[in-house]
């Protein structure tokens, strides 16, 4: 089990456009990783719900650690992954999970008890 300096931060809330995490408060979006976590702003990628999370999204998750990452499709579904995504991840040889953004919180915090697991969670749409 990882230490308090490096375990992924639990999320303690989900609602719509609204997420609590430990150590870093409130706000609708987040790249959380072992030891920590911000807020996750799309224009800094220029991200949008099509062709959804890219590459450069998840780097930041991998640069701190993270062998397993979970990626939100919002709370309606209607963010997507691009297949590049994916495939990076894949050939990293790292664990990737694609959940419905409830789901994704569950699995998250499940895993954060035990694993170097990262995520990107969009609390809307």
């Amino acid at each position: 089990m990882a230490d308090e300096t490096t375990r992924s931060p639990r999320i303690t809330h989900i609602s719509w456009g609204r997420m609590d995490v430990d150590g870093l408060g409130t706000g609708k979006d987040f790249k959380l990783f072992p030891g920590g976590g911000r807020a996750w702003n799309w224009n800094e990628t220029g991200t949008e719900h099509v062709p959804g999370i890219q590459p450069a999204d998840v780097a930041e998750l991998l640069d701190h650690g993270s062998t397993v990452v979970v990626l939100t499709r919002g709370m309606d579904l209607v963010l997507q992954t691009c297949p590049e995504t994916l495939e990076m991840l894949r050939d990293k040889g790292v664990t990737v999970h694609v959940e419905e953004t409830r789901a994704a919180v569950e699995l998250y915090n499940r895993l954060a008890e035990k694993e170097a697991v990262g995520g990107l969670f969009h609390s809307t749409c």
